[in-house]
């Protein structure tokens, strides 16, 4: 069941937990329950940054990382070797771009921040085109070198861009990003299908795709514009509430009705079938909410239900 990391050593179940709730929309103490559930769901696979949560009022960025820290410090070591940490770098505001100095010293405060000897997985939080690459590259050389990082990802990269950095590797024997972090989901499908989804099956690279659940329209709680009040995220529903996104709903309640599975689970069950797809992110703010997401691990979405989903969603 598990699935492999690129051509790393890194192996996941095919379901990643987000971790940009932590210390912002889950204090503490919930942010260890969920935590705890992971581990005990069989789920490795935490997924961080180091700007999680700099856009909430009075967070700097880090909040995230802290808690994952203080989680592995309070669980000791037997925790620590069940589970996989994921950080990015890039976009914090004093740690922005992805020139060497800055990823090296970036990558000891996370270190510090989670209270760990190594990241698993160190990412690229988004490109920088004005940096050469092979800098970026170089620094995380130097990090898997020092035994600080195992393995490298890309997020938010171009398909061209990615082919640079991919050949980069290869000619002058520097790691490679073994993963790619997309927004892509049923409601988002453009963006990534096509050239980028093309370049990750023919390298090899695992693609742990973000907003899997389209910023919560793929739950099916926001059927009208009244419903854009009930979270914070409400206001991006605007994007999605069309006649597409109505059209998407209504296969998903369909399948719903035949299968007693829930949308958010359909929803996540159809991009674990997905090529290229190693395991989609999926945060929760409560043990209800995790739960119902991980019933995506056991649903078994037919052939017929597949078809249905690709046709009212085709970009």
């Amino acid at each position: 069941m598990k699935r492999t990391l690129g051509k790393s050593s890194l192996e996941t179940v095919p379901f990643a937990f987000g971790g940009n709730v932590f210390g912002w929309t889950a204090n503490e103490a919930t942010s260890f329950r969920l935590l705890d559930r992971c581990v005990e769901a069989g789920v490795t696979l935490i997924d961080t940054a180091d700007v999680y949560s700099a856009w909430a009022p009075g967070h700097k960025g880090g909040e995230s990382e802290a808690v994952i820290g203080a989680w592995l410090k309070a669980r000791r070591p037997a925790t620590r070797a069940k589970v996989l940490i994921a950080t990015k770098v890039g976009m914090l505001g004093t740690r922005q771009g992805l020139k060497k100095a800055n990823i090296l010293a970036a990558c000891d405060d996370s270190l510090k921040r989670l209270g760990i000897d190594v990241i698993d997985l160190y990412q690229s939080h988004r490109d920088d085109t004005d940096t050469p690459q092979e800098e970026t590259l170089d620094a995380f050389a130097s990090l898997i070198k020092a035994g600080k990082v195992r393995a490298i990802g890309a997020s938010n990269f171009a398909p061209d861009r990615l082919q640079a950095a991919l050949e980069i590797s290869a000619k002058h024997g520097l790691p490679r990003y073994e993963t790619l972090q997309p927004l892509y989901n049923l409601s988002d499908r453009a963006g990534f299908e096509g050239p980028l989804q093309d370049l990750c099956a023919r390298e090899g690279v695992s693609v742990i795709p973000y907003y899997g659940l389209a910023s919560g329209f793929l739950t099916g709680k926001y059927r009208s514009e009244a419903d854009f009040t009930k979270s914070i995220r409400g206001g991006r529903m605007a994007n999605y509430l069309n006649a597409r996104g109505k059209k998407i709903l209504a296969a998903m309640d369909e399948i719903a009705a035949a299968t007693g599975a829930t949308l958010a689970q359909i929803a996540l069950a159809w991009l674990m079938t997905r090529k290229t797809i190693a395991a989609p992110i999926a945060s929760a703010t409560s043990l209800e909410q995790f739960e119902e997401s991980l019933g995506a691990l056991t649903l078994n979405l037919s052939a017929a239900h597949l078809a249905a989903l690709d046709a009212a969603s085709s970009p």
